[in-house]
């Protein structure tokens, strides 16, 4: 279907910390191009669990979907995008692990003198970030107002999620889009490239933070239209 006029389905997965209420302007702008924008609001308690959520959408659409993941939403999509009405994957600023690989593996060697992310030890087998440094590190382009809410409104994000290996990565199936983020410090730009290279993925790059599907709406809606065939 990609390439046709009709309005085509697009699923949004969010990552950790946060919920799906992040993606409003992204859409916002999909919304006003006719195209059906469903928005998981996946638990981030485990991946099985948030992979179950996503099927949940998908299930429900009359016709095949764009699914698009951010950060460990990429996770998700990864493993959720094998659903047979998948057609096309789009990571946004986001981890896109092959077989046997999680966000913890992802992140177990950093690279010399890349930024550290802020996640505070477990508590009670959840993980949250720093507050004081949530917004340098998560949301350094977006007002302050917003960040702080961001800060204080996180989503406790589960170890058994971060611990969440994939089993059968959908980009080695389907086609694959990736919006690099160049200013992000949650998920250093050079690894954002290695992956989608990896991933065979057409990729572009845009000045922003981790959070720039909140801060550029536009340019991530933008690689979402491209990837329907817009």
């Amino acid at each position: 279907m990609s390439g046709n006029t009709e309005p085509k389905n697009i699923v949004l997965v969010h990552g950790g910390f946060v919920d799906g209420s992040g993606w409003q302007g992204v859409y916002e702008e999909l919304s006003r191009e006719g195209y059906r924008v469903s928005i998981v609001q996946n638990p981030t308690l485990s991946l099985a669990g948030d992979v179950a959520a996503t099927h949940q959408i998908l299930d429900s659409l009359d016709g095949p979907a764009v699914l698009v993941g951010h950060s460990y939403g990429g996770v998700v999509i990864t493993e959720a995008g094998n659903h047979e009405k998948v057609t096309e994957l789009v990571y946004i600023a986001a981890f896109a692990p092959d077989k046997g690989e999680s966000v913890n593996t992802l992140i177990a060697d950093p690279a010399p003198g890349a930024p550290v992310p802020p996640i505070l030890p477990p508590r009670d087998g959840f993980l949250f970030l720093d507050r004081d440094k949530f917004a340098a590190s998560f949301a350094a382009d977006v007002p302050a107002n917003v960040s702080a809410f961001m800060a204080d409104s996180q989503v406790p994000w589960g170890v058994e999620a971060l611990n969440g290996a994939v089993s059968r990565p959908a980009w080695r199936t389907k086609p694959t889009w990736y919006l690099v983020a160049t200013d992000d410090r949650m998920i250093p730009p050079p690894a954002q490239r290695a992956m989608a290279e990896r991933a065979g993925a057409q990729s572009v790059e845009v000045p922003g933070s981790h959070s720039v599907y909140v801060s550029r709406p536009d340019a991530v809606a933008d690689l979402i239209k491209q990837a329907a065939g817009r």
